[in-house]
């Protein structure tokens, strides 16, 4: 017989930097999953890792034994190869709605399972809840029927899948242990391979409005991130991409949902441009590693054709009126936009858009009633905000750099104040950024996690 495995035995020895044995992570997780552990004895766990961190291969088992917690989902008899994008969170950032319907259209389906809005950054589910009557909960069978109808569906975790992260990330969202990279992996990681793909893209976000804003965390949280999803048997790529500014437009709720329709009716504007190339990039990843075009350049190229031809849009609206929303409102467009109260944000001076705390103005949005700050508040679904400049743009003074939208008139004080320190304006120009700094693989992961090794 095997010893009796208790947790506060292995809370010390994780203190105390030694390496958990398989049997002793599976442990700690079916205790989270099935509530038998304490939470303060997780907690603890929890702290621990944060400190001393995991091997690869405590982080395989840790993210192996969470993803088998509850159920998962099975697409045999499906006919497609299943891929999906995920993305470590960011403002303005409404990708999902594009890249979805795009990997569907080129003959992928895309089984996407997205969570809500929390701190500074929007949530996928608040965003498509502002479609009157869409449903985000949707139990695996009728998610089935979604995906073989449309090839795409947008829903969000079940309760019986993967518990043990909803049981984790809920107390390192209370103990100050969510920026940890191999936590965050195990939580990413655990939700995607649950959902059976074939391939997975990861949109790593870097600058200020990331989680990991220092660019050598994000680089080693995407190696650990496709490392995870290569041992589990998912091809797995990640893009690093730039968040120092809002991305497109539009960052809130409805905005959002209507900004993304604008780009799959193939409509340009020089605001949302950055929008567009990063998600036609992470698509063109999709379809690459889904076995429906030779590189990723060329799965580009069959992305932007699906915009072009109006088969994504078609997809698009087949997924929401699956899923109960209302078309009647993706119709109305920008007239079905109803907040109460509207406001110009105006330059202080003139000069040039040098630089944004993408953080802050995530903030401002969450503030005007777009997000929430605790899981369970309510959000609205006209609240927003509407960036008017991007970064290096020339601006005069009292000229409008945003537009923005609430329900009640009272939220404007705090958005304006942090969008005052949000949004610098100097006197020399400065370059945009780069939109995709790197693409970590297969064949480069190692290099960026023996980096973090040797340091």
């Amino acid at each position: 017989m095997s010893e009796a495995l208790h947790a506060v035995d292995l809370i010390r020895k994780k203190r105390d930097g030694e390496e958990l044995s398989a049997e002793e992570i599976r442990f700690l997780v079916a205790g989270a999953a099935q509530e038998k552990i304490p939470a303060e004895q997780l907690s603890a766990w929890l702290m621990a890792v944060f400190l001393r961190g995991l091997s690869l291969a405590e982080l395989d088992t840790l993210t192996t034994a969470m993803r088998f917690s509850g159920e998962v989902l099975d697409h045999m008899g499906l006919g497609r190869r299943t891929v999906d994008k995920h993305s470590t969170g960011g403002v303005g950032d409404k990708t999902s709605f594009l890249v979805a319907p795009i990997a569907a259209a080129a003959g992928l389906a895309d089984p996407m399972i997205s969570g809500r809005a929390l701190g500074h950054t929007g949530g996928t589910l608040d965003k498509l809840e502002s479609i009157p009557g869409y449903r985000t909960q949707l139990s695996l069978a009728e998610m089935r029927q979604v995906l073989e109808q449309c090839g795409a569906s947008i829903v969000g975790q079940t309760r019986n899948l993967v518990p043990a992260d909803r049981k984790l990330y809920s107390l390192r969202d209370r103990t100050a242990t969510v920026e940890n990279p191999y936590l965050i992996c195990a939580s990413i990681m655990s939700k995607k391979l649950a959902a059976s793909l074939d391939a997975l893209v990861i949109d790593v976000k870097t600058g200020s409005g990331a989680f990991l804003r220092n660019e050598e965390d994000a680089q080693f949280l995407a190696a650990l991130m496709v490392e995870t999803g290569e041992r589990a048997g998912t091809r797995t790529v990640a893009v690093l991409t730039d968040m120092s500014q809002p991305l497109g437009r539009f960052a809130g709720n409805w905005v959002e949902v209507q900004e993304a329709l604008a780009l799959l009716r193939n409509e340009r504007d020089r605001l949302r441009e950055d929008l567009r190339e990063i998600s036609l990039v992470l698509a063109g990843w999709m379809i690459f590693l889904g076995g429906k075009a030779p590189s990723a350049k060329e799965g580009r190229t069959i992305a932007e054709q699906k915009l072009a031809d109006g088969s994504a849009l078609r997809i698009f609206r087949a997924m929401v009126a699956a899923q109960g929303g209302s078309l009647d409102a993706l119709d109305a467009g920008a007239s079905f936009h109803r907040p109460r109260f509207r406001r110009e944000f105006r330059a202080p001076r003139g000069g040039y858009f040098t630089s944004a705390d993408c953080t802050k103005i995530g903030w401002a949005v969450q503030r005007l009633g777009a997000g929430r700050e605790q899981a369970g508040e309510p959000v609205e679904a006209h609240a927003g905000l509407e960036m008017l400049v991007k970064l290096g743009d020339p601006v005069e003074a009292g000229q409008p750099l945003a537009n923005l939208f609430t329900q009640e008139e009272a939220r404007f004080a705090e958005p304006e104040h942090l969008l005052s320190a949000a949004l610098l304006i100097g006197d020399e120009p400065v370059p945009p950024p780069l939109l995709m700094r790197q693409v970590i693989s297969l064949d480069n992961k190692n290099m960026f996690l023996q980096r973090r090794s040797a340091s």
